[in-house]
């Protein structure tokens, strides 16, 4: 054991499930609701958060049965990374599958859970329910975080 951090001594590939999911930042950005331009492929955010994300806090409300209700709900995975290029740039699974460090506001880096929120990272306050959002009006929802 080298005493550094498991992200720095590790591959994506060789965390235990543990490390793999506590790397998430619980930003929820990957819960907000995207639209894909048909004629570029441009990937699009929304301020329209996914029926299952708690508009408050940013955490998934049924996280281990998440698929059961959302069935299109991504499971990452260091084997599909290459394929989800609309993951944020601040995710990070994203950042170390790309070979750069935690952001110093990453709770495993701060220590603190909610840092993400206090760094402006986090979609927590700042999104729509789905439900509350007719799809016709998506359009008029998207942002930039």
């Amino acid at each position: 054991m080298s005493g550094r951090p498991f992200w720095k001594d590790k591959s994506l590939s060789e965390m235990s499930t543990d490390e793999w999911e506590s790397l998430c930042d619980r930003c929820g950005k990957c819960c907000v609701l995207k639209i894909e331009d048909a004629d570029t492929g441009e990937v699009h955010y929304t301020d329209v958060a996914c029926k299952l994300l708690h508009c408050g806090t940013a955490s998934c409300t049924n996280y281990p049965h998440r698929k059961r209700f959302v069935p299109d709900c991504i499971t990452l995975s260091p084997d599909n990374l290459d394929s989800l290029p609309w993951m944020p740039q601040t995710c990070a699974y994203r950042v170390l599958h790309e070979g750069g460090e935690l952001a110093a506001w990453h709770p495993l880096v701060s220590g603190d859970p909610d840092s993400p929120r206090q760094a402006g990272i986090s979609v927590a306050g700042r999104v729509f329910p789905e439900e509350s959002v007719p799809l016709t009006d998506l359009i008029d929802h998207i942002t930039t975080w």
